[in-house]
């Protein structure tokens, strides 16, 4: 048998997006060409790979166990056909796109790209907002590294936790929650919230919490980054809570008072991500060393997580 590596391209491609046109775009073919390689996959193994399901194609019970196997192995051809080189940093020219939640951005970032500069002043980071919803550019290779609370769920995305850190309540001075001896449930639950979110939600696991104890928050309003939240609270009545980490920081900078949060809550976590195409690849690999350190040393002190 002859085989054509481009149709494992085409297979993994196929298997990954789940239909002709997604495939045919990750692999800059026109839909007609990614068809015709789909019928010639067909052809060599028996399969129909996937198939129609009212608007859109579900895998086959053979497409869904191969999946894994066929991105293996393409990866492993790349590495043959393509094996890496020794860094040269001094010379690296290469552009890294970081999609980071807005606390790590403000806290890591200056850290990493001064750090990035001194080592390979040929290298530019691109900084790009979260989304208020989940997007995939992780998986398509348009982003390169993500910093945030989310755990990928994604088998072929890599998620390193960096951090975990607890919960504080964050308020101006002069509120009247600075003048008790002890912030209790029910008085926290009393005052006016505003919440963090960059899905503007309104609830999260504090009113999950607060549920059991028999209580309810009011919230008043939604903020999408932690920045704007402070912003609010600096001038009213309102308070925010949020991890504790760049909290801290940010807190004294703005002449906010932090107080304990009377709840039990999960710690907040920090992942950095990336897709398992990268795993091997020598820029990259020194891009994540960095990262970690940015986020976890001296700055990553001051880290806050995503809600």
């Amino acid at each position: 048998m002859q085989l054509d590596l481009n149709l494992l391209a085409a297979l993994d491609a196929l298997l990954d997006e789940g239909s002709v046109a997604g495939a045919a775009d990750r692999l800059h073919v026109t839909a007609p060409a990614m068809s015709r390689s789909l019928g010639r996959i067909r052809r060599t193994t028996g399969d129909q790979i996937l198939v129609r399901t009212g608007r859109t194609m579900t895998p086959t019970p053979y497409a869904i166990a191969v999946r894994e196997q066929v991105h293996e192995l393409l990866q492993q051809v790349h590495g043959v056909l393509a094996p890496s080189r020794a860094l040269d940093l001094a010379t690296l020219d290469r552009t890294f796109t970081l999609r980071w939640h807005d606390s790590l951005v403000a806290h890591g970032g200056p850290a990493l790209l001064a750090e990035v500069r001194r080592q390979a002043p040929g290298v530019r980071l691109r900084f790009l907002a979260e989304s208020s919803v989940d997007t995939p550019e992780l998986r398509r290779g348009e982003v390169d590294l993500e910093a945030n609370a989310n755990r990928p769920t994604q088998s072929e995305i890599r998620g390193e936790l960096l951090a975990e850190t607890g919960h504080v309540i964050v308020v101006r001075q002069g509120h009247p929650l600075t003048r008790v001896k002890k912030v209790g449930p029910a008085r926290y639950a009393e005052a006016e919230h505003i919440s963090i979110s960059r899905r503007g939600r309104f609830d999260n696991a504090l009113d999950g919490a607060l549920a059991q104890l028999g209580l309810t928050r009011r919230v008043v309003a939604t903020a999408p980054t932690e920045a704007t939240g402070l912003e609010f609270v600096r001038e009213s009545d309102l308070l925010v809570t949020a991890p504790e980490s760049t909290t801290r920081a940010a807190a004294a900078h703005l002449g906010l008072v932090l107080l304990p949060l009377p709840l039990e809550l999960p710690s907040a976590p920090v992942y950095l991500s990336w897709h398992q195409r990268y795993d091997t690849d020598p820029a990259h690999a020194w891009l994540r060393d960095l990262a970690r350190t940015a986020l976890t040393g001296d700055v990553g002190d001051r880290i806050e997580a995503a809600k």
